[in-house]
């Protein structure tokens, strides 16, 4: 009897830890809602991109969209699949690092050749079909090498080729899916002669984040891959190497929506958005929430909203 009691127990217990494990799943791994009227907004993990989908959010909530939000939810290889399985309905995206996502051999640098390429790659079948983008905004966020201003006199460092000649001896910061994406490593070996060993990559999984600007002042690493309308650049007296080959293309903040949820509605909500959406108002967002002030993302994106007077119904 007691054998048969401890049997129940353990069968009990299993049960218990399945349903458990259940409830604690991933809330995008399962799909999402693609025939709703419903939005959700989503966000990658730097205060940027929480800002701008806060910034969405509002918009869209006025002019009368019932809107949830997903936020912080990772790279960009964890909600592209959200987005395809409607995990999400729209998040803020860059065209250039999204057109290299799509087509790893895109070639295109300049604002216009991106769009013209990611609208060609947007239609093609088993690619971008089930995505579909707005309007690019003329405010730009790239990617950039940013060392001390240390470093940069010690090695009379001005653009990214004057580091390959320190490969050796540079630590660099950057997320892990940096090693990876075409203009991450790869690229800066291919396009700068600058080589990076693999134990001489440390990953920080902040988006160029105040983690990696710690890492970068404090020495951990001697070069960071960090956004250029980052408030930290400024603040902390750091330097952006030139990028004369275009290893980063542009990057222009666009609305990336699933296509089942692209309305026209809702594309002239957030066509209105990137229409004010500036690289000056990029840069005062930031440092409404990564400056002194540390507003946070909702309160900064409500505030923009209202001063550029989206907070009402569009047209």
């Amino acid at each position: 009897m007691r054998a048969a009691r401890i049997l129940v127990a353990a069968a009990a217990l299993a049960a218990a830890m399945i349903l458990s494990a259940c409830g604690n799943s991933d809330p995008l791994a399962a799909k999402g809602n693609c025939e709703g009227d419903g939005l959700t907004v989503g966000s990658a993990n730097f205060p940027e991109s929480e800002t701008v989908a806060n910034i969405y959010a509002e918009a869209l909530r006025a002019n009368g969209f019932n809107v949830d939000t997903k936020l912080n939810i990772g790279s960009r290889e964890a909600y592209i699949p959200a987005l395809r399985q409607c995990a999400i309905s729209v998040i803020p995206e860059y065209n250039g690092n999204l057109l290299q996502y799509l087509d790893k051999n895109a070639t295109a640098a300049s604002s216009a050749d991106i769009d013209a390429a990611l609208t060609k790659a947007l239609g093609s079948t088993g690619s971008g079909s089930d995505l579909a983008v707005g309007t690019p905004a003329p405010g730009q966020d790239s990617d950039a090498v940013v060392v001390t201003k240390a470093t940069a006199e010690r090695w009379n460092l001005h653009s990214i080729a004057d580091l390959a000649a320190h490969s050796a001896e540079v630590k660099f910061g950057a997320p892990a899916e940096f090693q990876e994406r075409a203009g991450g490593l790869p690229g800066l070996k291919k396009n700068y002669n600058l080589d990076i060993a693999a134990n001489n990559f440390v990953p920080i999984a902040d988006g160029g984040g105040p983690a990696t600007v710690r890492a970068l002042v404090e020495g951990t690493v001697t070069a960071a891959n960090i956004f250029t309308t980052s408030p930290a650049i400024a603040q902390n007296n750091l330097v952006v190497l030139e990028d004369p080959k275009h290893n980063f293309p542009a990057q222009n903040v666009v609305p990336l929506f699933n296509s089942a949820k692209k309305t026209d509605k809702a594309l002239a909500a957030l066509n209105a958005v990137s229409a004010k959406l500036t690289t000056d108002e990029l840069l005062k967002l930031n440092e409404a929430v990564s400056g002194s002030s540390k507003t946070e993302p909702k309160a900064a994106a409500q505030q923009w909203v209202a001063a550029q007077g989206l907070n009402k119904p569009t047209g």
